[in-house]
């Protein structure tokens, strides 16, 4: 398998077939400094934050309630969780990303364990494979 070298960036996280996909704006934390950062000191976020890699967070000195996704390898959901601040989430062992956003999102896009996302970073995609490929 591949290595895939993530940097830090936007991009889209896709949630959904192709007839009522959803496209969603995504920040990529993939440095440590950036995924120590995570979404401290803010006060919402538009879209979603992907960490990676990752296998667990916390929201220690956050300001606002978050949902989070645990992903393995493929983009499948493994789990997700709603986290109010100051909590100490329990790590996943085939997580290895994790994607974050303010609470109530994770439902309104159809996020939830079994689902396969697709994320898109500087010209890139990983995830769902395209109609038609194996």
């Amino acid at each position: 398998m591949r290595t895939r070298t993530w940097r830090d960036g936007d991009g889209t996280l896709t949630v959904g077939g192709t007839a009522g996909a959803r496209e969603v704006p995504l920040r990529i934390a993939a440095s440590y400094r950036s995924r120590t950062r995570g979404l401290l000191g803010r006060d919402g976020i538009d879209g979603a934050l992907l960490l990676t890699p990752a296998g667990s967070v916390h929201t220690f000195r956050m300001r606002f309630a978050i949902d989070v996704a645990y992903l393995d390898r493929k983009f499948t959901v493994l789990a997700v969780r709603t986290m109010k601040p100051g909590r100490l989430g329990l790590p996943r062992l085939r997580s290895r990303h994790v994607v974050e956003a303010e609470a109530g999102a994770m439902e309104r896009w159809g996020v939830r364990p079994g689902v396969r996302l697709e994320l898109r970073a500087l010209g890139t995609s990983w995830g769902k494979s395209a109609p038609g490929t194996p």
